[in-house]
């Protein structure tokens, strides 16, 4: 495919004309019919080009997987990250490198361009992914899981819950955080157990699943905090035995709003309504340095530099932590917000956080502003505007 060649916007971010190579596959299927060579056919449901499974479906299916002991046919649930890709690595070898994954396992999804690719497959030989993968650049989160030793644990645990009969108590609470002072925060906030998971460490299906049932409760709300937990959320409501309720909070100030709006005399449905409405009215915004060198939303950017990311993007860059986070809290305040709450990090002090906070008070007076210990890693700062 040329298109990259012709489409500078393309060639920088290291993919194809996804329409042009959709026409291309269908003039080379045309060609082979009529010159009578071997048409060579994909199963849409084993490529990242097949129909986008919703979190619900992703969980069914894994859900059949797992409780499916006896006739699992690939046994290890693999995913991991392909970064800094080698120099000579195109877009059709990763193209390969999905057709193979396709002829040791299923469920494979293989999502990305030439930054970050991520792999999702179930085989019995993982080591062979994990090799293909090498040869495409460096591996990160790597992640496999026995979903056979999934399926006993989860017997082990239904067992275990029928011998000891125990009065559920009407709601529960479960919440994923990172950082101490957030654990305490929504502990506070009426969380009965606290997952430690974030940006670079996921609880898996099991670990929510243990968490829903350790709370004894008969409706239990699960805040999953971070938007790569969801789908395992969402497995994990399939396979427990009360009703879960996924509140679908993408970072922990959405959880702490959510959470704030829990009412134990409110229904079920009621307090599902009333959270989800609280949380989709934050804004948020994450001070953290770059890993790697790019460019994206006008800003260069070279690794190690102090930027600040709201909804995926980069809205501000700079020499330091107390500059970006005042100009990430301006822009958030200068899109309609009137609060401003920092949660400061574990690589920040208290005396720190209060300077930055008081710039921001100066700056806006007539805004709301507090800080609070996070102790989160990785981001300085999470900032949440309301």
């Amino acid at each position: 495919m040329r298109t990259p060649e012709m489409l500078p916007v393309l060639a920088k971010a290291g993919v194809v004309d996804a329409g042009g190579r959709g026409l291309v596959t269908m003039f080379e299927g045309m060609l082979s019919a009529l010159t009578g060579s071997e048409i060579r056919l994909l199963d849409a449901s084993k490529t990242a080009s097949g129909p986008v499974e919703t979190g619900a479906e992703g969980a069914r299916q894994y859900t059949s997987d797992v409780n499916d002991y006896e006739n699992i046919t690939f046994q290890y649930c693999t995913e991991y990250f392909i970064t800094h890709m080698g120099s000579d690595v195109t877009v059709a070898d990763i193209d390969r490198y999905r057709d193979y994954l396709c002829t040791i396992g299923d469920c494979v999804l293989v999502i990305g361009d030439l930054d970050l690719v991520k792999t999702h497959v179930h085989t019995n030989t993982p080591d062979r992914a994990i090799k293909a993968a090498l040869k495409l650049g460096e591996l990160d989160g790597i992640k496999i899981e026995n979903m056979m030793e999934q399926h006993r644990k989860i017997v082990a645990e239904r067992e275990k819950n029928e011998q000891k009969p125990v009065e559920l108590r009407p709601y529960g609470m479960v919440s994923v955080c990172a950082g101490e002072g957030m654990d305490a925060i929504f502990r506070d906030l009426q969380t009965d157990v606290t997952i430690e998971g974030g940006q670079t460490m996921n609880p898996s299906v099991y670990d929510i699943l243990n968490a829903v049932n350790s709370t004894k409760a008969k409706d239990v709300f699960v805040l999953p905090n971070n938007s790569n937990i969801i789908l395992a959320a969402e497995q994990a409501k399939e396979l427990a035995d009360v009703t879960v309720h996924v509140i679908p909070t993408r970072n922990m100030p959405e959880g702490i709003s959510a959470a704030l709006a829990f009412s134990p005399e409110a229904t079920p449905e009621e307090n599902e309504e009333m959270m989800t409405e609280a949380f989709r009215g934050i804004m948020t915004a994450e001070i953290t340095h770059a890993v790697r060198s790019t460019r994206m939303n006008g800003f260069s950017v070279k690794e190690g530099d102090i930027i600040g990311i709201s909804d995926k993007k980069i809205i501000a860059k700079g020499a330091s932590v107390q500059e970006v986070a005042v100009a990430c809290a301006s822009k958030l305040l200068e899109g309609g917000a009137e609060m401003i709450t920092a949660y400061y990090g574990s690589d920040i002090s208290e005396s720190e956080a209060e300077r930055m906070i008081a710039i921001v008070a100066e700056t806006h007076p007539d805004a709301e502003t507090a800080t609070y210990y996070g102790g989160q890693p990785h981001y300085y700062y999470i900032l949440a505007a309301e």
